[in-house]
């Protein structure tokens, strides 16, 4: 095979690397990936490009949505004869193939989220093929070289009433230790210094292998790995969180002090019927031993509001949690049915679209004035950093109290040589606002 090949990778972090093990393959038989591209504007006509794969997200309205009108812009571009081949693979497809093959029949082939054999061999990959070039663990890595996103497991066990992701995914599949082990070695190896840790549940990680969770046990493992400096843990289930993962976060250097655990709500009436398996008094006591054995820990939390049944007081009893608890990252998300779960099928959607929206803004106004807070209190302080990458005269960085794409980026100005793309320094923060910081070079 000589294709080149553009992906289109849409959705969450976990759909990255699906399409990095792709990416590996198809070079692998010969082929070359000239871009990974999160937006439209360059997948055709680049360098040759003839083929596109698409890899869709069908998680919620507006993410089913954005799939859609993608696959819609790149069929209009088959039909223009812009390209000359086009897929689709992912969780929208893995969801709704048949009606799409009915409305979209420019598309040449359709892939769900657990076919990436299938699209393989219809790129005329063999099953199996390690990477070429920068891949890593039969990864061809698209983030910037110095971190990367390890999936530890596939899939979900939990039944949230609201979340379609068992339906799409399927159950709970871990990777095995020693593979994750031998990856992150060899992501280390091709430059990586920051692992960020991911699966729908990382919590569950390992029981359906060895009988127990072993999150805290794989944690362990892989900041022995020489060349990682950082470790994130993100997508952590609240319910049954285990201890010793609280413990290996406060004991282990390399861990960032960071912990990205979705909670949804707080009123008690709302949990349960999201079947969370965890109430309000329990989250409380979650949180408050969270940021009592690991110091200086900052949370990254999502909630979903105008879920059905959500009553005003609800939602202020949600507003008054937020600001006891002061979330240094927070996102909000509007409930929308979903076909085949359970608050999909057997609860009313009652809460009013307008409803839903204020609320959201509600919420994010709070989370605003408590983020601008906490970035105002870094002021003065001096952090380690990481630089993602250079825009104009100013250096892009992050702390271990920011995942990339989502959290504060730290930006300073630096003369020529002293710093590059993937080097740590130590900064002192200087200006903060909402959501951004400036900040001062200390020492390289």
């Amino acid at each position: 095979m000589r294709c080149l090949l553009n992906i289109v990778t849409l959705g969450c972090s976990k759909n990255l690397v699906d399409s990095e093990h792709l990416a590996a393959r198809v070079e692998a038989a010969g082929g070359r990936v000239v871009v990974f591209d999160r937006e439209l504007d360059c997948f055709a006509g680049s360098e040759g490009v003839r083929t596109v794969v698409v890899n869709t997200c069908g998680f919620i309205g507006d993410a089913k949505e954005e799939s859609v009108n993608a696959i819609l812009e790149l069929a209009a571009a088959r039909e223009r004869g812009e390209i000359d081949r086009l897929y689709v693979m992912g969780c929208l497809s893995e969801r709704y193939a048949d009606e799409l093959k009915a409305e979209i029949p420019e598309v040449d082939g359709w892939f769900g989220a657990r076919g990436l054999d299938g699209i393989a061999a219809e790129l005329g990959v063999r099953a199996g093929a390690e990477g070429a070039g920068v891949a890593c663990g039969g990864r061809k890595i698209s983030t910037p070289g110095h971190y990367a996103y390890l999936k530890i497991s596939e899939g979900c066990d939990r039944r949230c009433s609201f979340c379609a992701i068992p339906l799409i995914r399927g159950g709970h599949v871990s990777v095995p230790m020693e593979e994750l082990v031998a990856e992150a070695e060899e992501l280390a190896e091709g430059g990586v210094k920051e692992l960020i840790v991911i699966a729908q549940d990382t919590t569950y990680y390992g029981l359906d292998l060895y009988g127990e969770r072993r999150l805290a046990e794989l944690l362990r493992r892989l900041a022995r790995v020489e060349g990682i400096e950082w470790i994130r843990l993100h997508y952590a289930y609240p319910a049954g969180f285990p201890d010793d993962v609280v413990e290996v976060m406060s004991a282990e250097p390399k861990i960032c002090k960071y912990l990205d655990i979705p909670l949804q709500h707080i009123a008690d009436g709302q949990l349960s019927a999201m079947k969370r398996g965890l109430g309000g008094d329990g989250t409380r006591n979650l949180i408050l031993n969270l940021r009592k054995r690991v110091p200086g820990l900052a949370l990254r939390t999502t909630m979903l509001v105008g879920f059905p049944g959500e009553t005003e007081a609800d939602f202020e009893q949600l507003l008054d949690f937020v600001r006891e608890a002061r979330f240094e990252r927070l996102g909000v998300f509007p409930y929308s049915a979903e076909e085949g779960t359970w608050a999909g099928e057997e609860l009313q959607d009652d809460v009013p679209e307008e409803v839903k929206q204020a609320r959201v803004e509600r919420l994010m106004e709070v989370q605003a004035g408590i983020s601008a807070e906490l970035n105002e209190a870094r002021v003065g302080r001096e952090e380690r950093v990481i630089v993602d990458r250079r825009e104009g005269d100013v250096w892009v960085c992050r702390s271990q109290w920011d995942s990339p794409e989502v959290d504060t980026e730290i930006l300073l100005t630096a003369g020529p040589g002293e710093l590059e793309e993937g080097r740590m320094a130590n900064v002192r923060i200087t200006q903060a606002s909402e959501y951004d910081l400036e900040a001062e070079l200390i020492r390289p």
